[in-house]
Order: structure tokens, then sequence, then C-alpha cells
């Protein structure tokens, strides 16, 4: 009798913990369904912070090219001032092009994400935009 009361406590005592596991189990797919959404997001959340990276350093190599055309034009030879504003303008359109290019290369899948990605309708002409702003300056250079 002593060995089945002692059997049966060490039953409960198995079925407990079992139970204890699979309840564990199912917090712990839980938790590593809610860090993969949230991997994702981080990873549209940095592709679009690399987005706009490329945007500014774009801009930034724009506006340093029609400066530099503007302010040594007196200072130094002109092929020589063309010269390098045209390598800072050509440096501009190939960021705005990167840009575009890491955006639609770089997300996550669609579904994986809690988050919603900038859309595509925005993306394209706003840099196609910023690419002939760049021409549109790579011509007023070597114009005067």
């Amino acid at each position: 009798m002593d060995h089945a009361k002692t059997d049966a406590k060490a039953s409960r005592s198995i079925q407990r913990d079992v139970n204890s596991l699979e309840a564990s189990t199912v917090v712990l797919d839980k938790d590593a369904d809610r860090r993969t959404a949230l991997a994702a997001d981080r990873t549209l959340l940095a592709a679009e912070r690399t987005y706009a990276a490329w945007v500014r350093t774009g801009l930034a190599a724009l506006a340093s090219g029609i400066g530099a055309r503007a302010i040594l034009k007196d200072a130094m030879p002109m092929l020589l001032v063309r010269v390098t504003a045209t390598v800072l303008i050509l440096f501009a359109g190939f960021c705005m092009c990167a840009a575009i290019w890491r955006e639609f290369y770089s997300l996550p899948p669609p579904g994986k994400t809690r988050l919603n990605m900038m859309p595509r309708y925005v993306i394209i002409p706003v840099n196609g935009f910023l690419i002939l702003v760049t021409l549109a300056a790579l011509v007023g250079v070597w114009i005067k």
C-alpha cells in the first residue's frame, strides 16, 4: 500500500511537471513570435533610416557641387572647377539611385512586420525628381 501511495504521488508530480512544461512552451512560442515581429520592425526602420541617409548625402553632394561652382569660379581654372562640381553632382545622382535600390532590396518580406512600409508610389517620384534636379545642375555647371 505504501508503495502504491508513493507511485500515485510520483505520478501526480510528473503530471504537474508536464502541465507546467506545456504551459511554459506556449509562453516561449508567443515570446519567439513577438521577438520575430520586433526584429522585422527593426529591420524596416533601419532600412528607412538608410534610405534617408542616402538621400541626405545626395542632397549634400548636390549642394556642394553647385556651391563649388559658384565659389571657386574666380579662384581656380574653370575646367578644374567644372570637373570638381561634376564629380560632386554625379555622386549626388549615384546617391539618389542607391537610395532607391537600398529601399527596395533591404526590406523584410511583406507580412513579417507590423509597421507600414514607405509606399513606393512616393519613393520613386521623389527620387526621380531629385535625379532630374541633379541632371539639371550638371547641365548648368557646363553651360556658363
